[in-house]
């Protein structure tokens, strides 16, 4: 079974994420911007995965650090669970000309 987890912390969002490609369409997904809720139980419903999300992030400026954080997160889950992986050089590791620590930001295969 495909699957993903991932710990990504950056100094304005804190997300954990578990993703499963051969699920269910299962998801709990919280992370306080209810429209972004919504958008991703249905990718995960009509998708057929599980997917678990919890972020926190600096909603009292906005919503933009979330919903970028989010994105990056679930596309690393989803290249890691495919078996596209990328070594803590490659230039995928750059945000926005920043460096992500990679002991930080973990996305590994659960295991099986």
């Amino acid at each position: 079974m495909r699957r993903a987890l991932n710990d990504r912390r950056t100094a304005e969002t804190r997300i954990k994420l578990r993703l499963v490609l051969e699920g269910r369409g299962r998801y709990r997904i919280a992370t306080g911007i209810r429209f972004l809720d919504h958008m991703l139980e249905l990718v995960a419903r009509h998708g057929g995965f599980d997917l678990s999300i919890d972020a926190t992030g600096d909603l009292d400026v906005d919503q933009h650090h979330t919903v970028e954080d989010l994105g990056i997160a679930l596309g690393e889950a989803v290249s890691h669970a495919i078996g596209v992986f990328r070594s803590a050089r490659s230039p995928m590791r750059r945000i926005a000309g920043m460096r992500v620590k990679p002991s930080l930001n973990r996305c590994t295969r659960p295991p099986s």
